[in-house]
């Protein structure tokens, strides 16, 4: 019964009685404002927001359970200056009778002057006359100033003809009421028309969200004073959430490191937990309860992927309610949708307590849905999370996505996926990852074996075309790390078959199939010295666009096309593309290559070429650190540190070292003709260095095959110094009329013939050739060729014009310097023995104790060399005594 007592006489009407229509007493403290804590955080940015309220008939403040609506509002309301009238609802308020008697009491209470005589007996409490709301109305409209009505808790009544009346009375009061609802839902009124006239304002759940900064002032106030990353990292986990800010801040004060406990904190057991569970599972029925539990499990789910965990029909129109309830359930859009981070922690706790044993079975039933909805990352996840690796590696297979084991960002995270998978996981997929894992790893037994057996494993149906397709990858690396070039051409032939049975969206979305079959295609063709054939593989994949999938290939074959340019003299190309090569690593990330630090290692091959001893060793010392790791060894790298360490022990005058460094021991199915002939040619040097030229002859003449110019020109010369000169000459002729030969092919050949012709006595024709040498070398800086030239050649350089010519970059270190000096005196045997040690880069102290001399006494002897050869550092040093022939 709405009942209006005469007890007031006062302008403002009648008082209103001290019942509600139920018989029982308006209490206070349902139409007081809200008091706010001492910890309160007045937010300016909301409550600006709110200001505009003023304007506008209706606001709503939407928002979850602890989003913080109530109090701001009440914060607002209280600064406001002018009477507010306050009601909080309560889900025991039984029809509209009792609501309107609520309302005319709070509007009473805050002094809004009502009609007289309004209210009466509606009889049933369900009703409410019509001609009540119409005089309501009609006096509000009337007011000058506009009565403000806020409704908190608006959510809790139930009566949708409550929502029918306030609107009409919202309507027909026009400028005299404004309604504030405070709610976690939506109410049942025409909001769209409000919104289309810009006639509402609205402050969502997204905007009661905590700033970083707000959550620092509101820990603040806790006294707890965090670091702004600390407080960001919070605000993330929370998404600035009010209610999980301040309860977090509550139990941090009771901890003895706050920052630690606010980074780690388990919200399943936590306050956190007991206010979620009481203000929203709590809230729900059973069936909206079990929803709930199940999709925890689930990053993200839709309708039917909810049904399937749930097993029921109706788990669109949940989910759409829990949505609009502010539940903690996220929209997406497209019916997707997520739980809040803590909400979803704190359920899977609650469903590992109320149902034990049920998480694994809800993650496979999710790994199943996903992976026929072509979800494949989520489908991974759940598949591992549910130990079921037959699910698991199917769907990486059915995806044509084995190559993500071998590289992109996420290699190393699928690694980590599948590194719980037992050895009681059967099946083709299952030995496909398996393979990839171990290959990947450069484990060659073991990948081969499971290779061999997922190759003889019937898959048939959908997948057929997509798991031949990943052996046929897997054959290509394999063939690779095995120096089986042969294998590659045919495991190439397959796949290009097999591409036209897969679909060409499916491709298009794995440009690391095609990707990592061209660069182990062209690193096979390398390895056999099938250059040319290598350099159209490798600069397809060299070329395409930067991207994480595809940018470790490309890396990749940036270095093998160094090398190519290695081989064929090109110092300047190789070195720009070497260098291009390793900035793609530095920038790519993911798990190690199989052709990693190959960019290192070409640019260590180009400072021994140019004399850069210390550089070049600093190179290889950077290129063992970048490499995948143990392991069978990916050949074309391992050959190419082999050159490039053999060739900087020659430059320090070891040739027995560089004999033994330049023959590696490796596991091939083919032996590469380059390689073989750079082992052959460092065992050469060494049998020269003893005198032994008839034996180094009969090496020399053991090299054969397609091993490149450069080896070529190096053969040349070593024949010459075996006393081949005709040969040694027609082979640097050849080389010379090449015109698609580099500067370190031709100058070293020419020197060839320089020689030769200086030999035979024509010192005019060697010092034509000397300078068309020196031309050529000085633009890319390629000294180590004339170091080695023997004394003969240096003596011809020292004379004027040849050392004009050099003066500049093959003696000093700027242009326009002079050729060095001649000895001031010669360097006893104790000085020599010291620069020998010297020139292999030992330290002062390694010198000292190598001599069994103390350090002062090195020091000494280095001052005097120094002296003697015309020098003030130790590599001026060492490069001056080998240009005169002392080392």
């Amino acid at each position: 019964m709405i009942s209006v007592a005469a007890r007031d006489d006062s302008t403002r009407g009648p008082a209103l009685g001290y019942a509600d229509p139920l018989g029982e007493p308006f209490l206070r403290t349902r139409f007081a404002v809200p008091a706010r804590p001492a910890t309160f955080v007045r937010r300016p940015r909301l409550t600006a927001h709110l200001d505009q309220a003023l304007e506008t008939p209706l606001t709503m403040v939407n928002g979850s359970a602890g989003a913080g609506k109530t109090l701001l509002v009440a914060d607002w309301a209280a600064r406001l200056g002018q009477p507010v009238a306050w009601l909080t609802n309560e889900a025991g308020d039984q029809g509209p009778g009792v609501f309107w008697a609520h309302v005319l009491h709070a509007l009473h209470t805050a002094g809004t002057p009502l009609p007289a005589g309004i209210g009466g007996s509606p009889g049933d409490l369900r009703m409410v006359d019509h001609r009540l709301l119409a005089r309501l109305a009609d006096e509000l409209n009337g007011r000058d100033r506009p009565a403000i009505l806020v409704l908190d808790e608006f959510d809790r009544l139930a009566a949708p003809e409550t929502a029918e009346q306030l609107e009409f009375v919202l309507h027909h009061a026009g400028r005299g009421l404004r309604l504030i609802l405070v709610t976690r839902t939506e109410p049942l009124l025409p909001l769209h028309r409000y919104r289309a006239a810009a006639a509402m304002t609205e402050i969502r759940n997204q905007e009661l969200a905590f700033t970083p900064e707000e959550a620092a002032d509101l820990l603040a106030r806790h006294g707890l004073r965090l670091p702004a990353d600390a407080a960001r990292a919070l605000v993330e986990r929370t998404r600035g959430w009010a209610a999980g800010l301040r309860l977090s801040a509550l139990a941090a004060q009771q901890s003895a490191d706050p920052e630690t406990y606010l980074k780690d904190f388990e919200a399943g057991h936590s306050t956190i937990a007991d206010f979620l569970l009481a203000e929203v599972v709590g809230r729900q029925p059973p069936e909206t309860q079990d929803l709930l539990l199940r999709v925890s499990v689930l990053d993200r789910f839709g309708p039917e992927l909810a049904e399937a965990l749930t097993g029921r029909p109706d788990a669109g129109p949940l989910l759409a309610g829990l949505c609009r309830q502010n539940a903690f359930v996220e929209d997406l859009g497209h019916s997707w949708y997520r739980l809040h981070p803590l909400f979803g922690e704190i359920l899977r706790v609650h469903l590992r307590a109320r149902s034990p044993g049920l998480e694994p079975e809800l993650h496979r039933r999710a790994a199943w849905w996903l992976r026929a909805h072509g979800a494949v990352p989520e489908a991974l996840a759940h598949g591992a999370a549910a130990a079921d690796w037959e699910c698991t590696a199917g769907a990486l297979v059915d995806d044509l996505a084995i190559g993500r084991l071998l590289t992109g960002l996420r290699a190393d995270d699928l690694t980590e996926l599948f590194s719980a998978m037992g050895p009681e996981a059967t099946g083709a997929a299952v030995d496909l990852v398996r393979a990839a894992r171990e290959l990947a790893e450069q484990d060659l037994d073991h990948g081969l074996a499971h290779l061999g057996r997922a190759e003889e494993s019937p898959v048939t149906g959908a997948s057929a075309a997509t798991a031949r397709l990943s052996c046929v990858l897997l054959e290509s690396l394999a063939a690779r790390l095995t120096g089986s070039p042969g294998r590659a051409e045919q495991a190439m032939a397959a796949a290009v078959r097999l591409r036209r049975e897969v679909p060409a969206p499916l491709l298009a979305r794995h440009p690391e199939l095609t990707a990592l079959l061209l660069t182990h295609l062209g690193s096979a063709r390398v390895w056999a010295g099938h250059f040319d054939e290598a350099r159209a593989a490798l600069t397809e994949v060299a070329e395409l666009p930067g991207a994480a999938l595809t940018e470790l290939p490309r890396e990749d074959c940036l270095g093998h096309l160094a090398l190519i340019d290695f081989f064929d003299g090109r110092l300047d190309r190789a070195e720009r593309q070497a260098l291009a090569a390793t900035d793609a690593t530095r920038h790519c990330g993911g798990r190690p290559f199989p052709g990693a630090g190959l960019g290192q290692l070409v640019l260590a091959a180009v400072a021994v070429d140019r004399d850069e001893l210390e550089r070049a060793r600093a190179l290889l010392d950077e290129a063992a650190e970048s490499g995948p790791g143990p392991g069978a060894p990916d050949p074309v790298t391992e050959a190419c540190r082999a050159l490039a360490t053999g060739r900087l022990r020659l430059a320090l005058g070891d040739p027995a070292a560089a004999a033994h460094a330049a023959d590696p021991a490796l596991r091939t199915q083919v032996t590469s003709p380059w390689a073989r002939a750079n082992a052959a040619l460092a065992a050469a040097a060494a049998l020269l260095a003893e005198g032994r030229t008839g034996t180094a002859a009969k090496v020399l003449d053991g090299i054969d095959g397609p091993h490149g110019p450069v080896c070529a020109a190096e053969v040349a010369w070593a024949r010459l110094a075996a006393g081949h000169r005709e040969e040694a000459v027609e082979t640097a002729d050849r080389l010379c009329a090449d015109g698609r030969a580099g500067p370190g092919v031709t100058v070293r050949a020419t020197l060839v013939r320089a020689r030769a012709a200086a030999e035979a006595g024509d010192i005019g024709t060697a010092r034509k050739l000397l300078a068309r040498a020196l031309l050529e070398a000085r633009r890319d800086r390629l000294r180590r060729p004339f170091l080695d030239a023997g004394p003969g050649i240096r003596r011809l350089l020292d004379t004027p014009p040849l050392h004009g010519l050099a003066a500049g970059w093959l003696y000093g270190d700027g242009p326009g310097a002079d050729p060095p000096p001649l000895l001031v005196e010669e360097l006893s045997g104790r000085e020599r023995e010291v620069l020998g040690r010297l020139a292999q880069m030992m330290s002062t102290q390694e010198i000292a104790a190598d001599l069994y001399v103390s350090v002062n006494t090195v020091k000494t002897h280095l001052k005097s060399i120094y002296r003697k050869l015309g020098v003030g550092r130790r590599g001026d040093a060492v490069r001056r005594a080998r240009e005169r022939g002392l080392l």
